[in-house]
């Protein structure tokens, strides 16, 4: 069991902070109109999906308090102090919050996973996901409404889902455990399903209900586009396991969270038999490695499509010749072109290039060239001592010179 008795709140805001929202999503924390359900893993269903909300527990919303010192019979008085030092957090999330406040490490574990593997996908690139600020980490990215906006949203929703499975598969929450629903069943190639599969449906269906929650309260208060990005973008990034203009994006871009996860489900087999013969063979599905969700996201990015900003009921693609090409749900959308980030601009949350280690010789998106924007780059040269020319002596030592070496690092202006 994951112990929660004393969380480090710094590090859970901080981890938590790409699914705070701006201060007009979050602004009423009245309650949303959906369906209850005390929860368990049997109870959810395809309609769960749409309609209803099993994360939720059944005791009405007067009966919630933030303050640390008003126990529920849902939320310990340690989970409603952890959910209260959480900033941004709509009405449906708080309820989740203090309903399952240990599945709530795993929401922190997934979006700093999620945010880690931004950083190694677009290390080398003019954008490369560094922090904006302690608090805000991409506050201005978030806002933007463009490509690297679609991205961080996907990544993060895609690693909570992870996170969250993992820690079904590991016994670490007491709502779910390991996808035991196939054991047992013959397949059409003679093998049997066996083992424990990891448990992603649970793990998208939290994630859909507590990270995709200011997406859908902001689109059901006025179809706002940005929010349709967002949410299918979200949905993009899970599948990877499996008006104002503002709340559309959003929807779409969680749809394509799902698909990374989701497409990316592992089988593993075991054989059984006389010396590994293998006569019999039981298999179950896993997680993928997140690095290879991260790899296909970032595919995703490359060819994030751009919308139309009149679109109000479902996303079109921007331009008379494309828009009869249906945006499909694995595909991560945006709204507006990215900036070029070259140059730093405080207001507007672009860090620049400046001080960038660049590659001389490379003609890719690290080379000096192209990430320094043309402006040049600087030279410097290090001296580098090194042992080198080492000798083992019987017996038993070893001796080593010392070697001189030069290095050159490159900066762009």
């Amino acid at each position: 069991m994951v112990g929660v008795s004393q969380p480090n709140n710094h590090i859970l805001h901080e981890s938590l902070s790409p699914f705070a929202h701006e201060t007009d999503y979050l602004a009423d924390r009245s309650a949303d109109s959906l369906n209850r359900h005390s929860i368990s893993e049997n109870s959810i269903s395809t309609s769960d999906m749409d309609n209803s909300n099993p994360f939720i527990p059944s005791t009405p919303e007067s009966s919630y308090s933030t303050h640390p010192s008003q126990s529920q019979s849902t939320g310990s008085p340690t989970a409603e102090a952890l959910c209260a030092t959480v900033p941004g957090l709509v009405s449906q999330q708080l309820r989740v919050c203090e309903a399952h406040p240990n599945a709530m490490l795993g929401v922190s574990e997934g979006a700093r996973r999620g945010i880690v593997e931004c950083q190694q996908q677009f290390k080398n690139e003019r954008w490369n996901c560094t922090p904006e600020g302690e608090f805000e980490v991409f506050g201005h990215t978030l806002q933007r409404g463009s490509r690297e906006t679609a991205f961080l949203y996907a990544i993060t929703s895609a690693g909570v889902v992870h996170a969250i499975t993992q820690s079904c598969s590991a016994g670490n929450l007491t709502d779910c455990s390991c996808d035991r629903s196939r054991q047992g069943q013959s397949t059409p190639d003679g093998w049997k399903w066996g083992g424990c599969s990891d448990n992603i449906r649970y793990g998208m269906l939290f994630a859909k209900h507590f990270v995709d929650a200011p997406e859908r309260l902001a689109r059901k208060r006025n179809r706002d586009l940005r929010a349709m990005m967002n949410l299918h973008n979200n949905h993009a990034g899970r599948l990877s396991a499996k008006t104002d203009r503002r709340a559309a994006v959003t929807e779409s871009n969680l749809d394509a969270c799902l698909q990374a996860i989701s497409n990316q489900m592992e089988l593993k087999c075991r054989c059984h038999g006389v010396s590994g013969s293998c006569e019999l063979k039981t298999c179950w599905r896993t997680l993928p490695a997140f690095t290879h969700v991260g790899n296909y996201l970032k595919q995703k990015y490359e060819h994030s499509i751009q919308i139309s900003q009149k679109a109000k009921k479902r996303l079109r693609r921007r331009g008379k010749v494309k828009r009869k090409v249906p945006v499909r749900k694995e595909d991560l959308v945006h709204i507006h072109k990215s900036p070029n980030y070259c140059i730093e601009d405080s207001r507007r949350g672009i860090l620049g290039t400046g001080g960038r280690q660049c590659n001389k010789t490379s003609t890719s998106s690290e080379g000096c060239n192209l990430l320094c924007c043309g402006r040049g780059y600087n030279t410097q040269v290090f001296r580098k001592l090194e042992r080198c020319h080492c000798k083992f002596h019987w017996c038993c030592h070893v001796t080593c010179s010392t070697c001189e070496n030069l290095m050159e690092i490159y900066t762009c202006k």
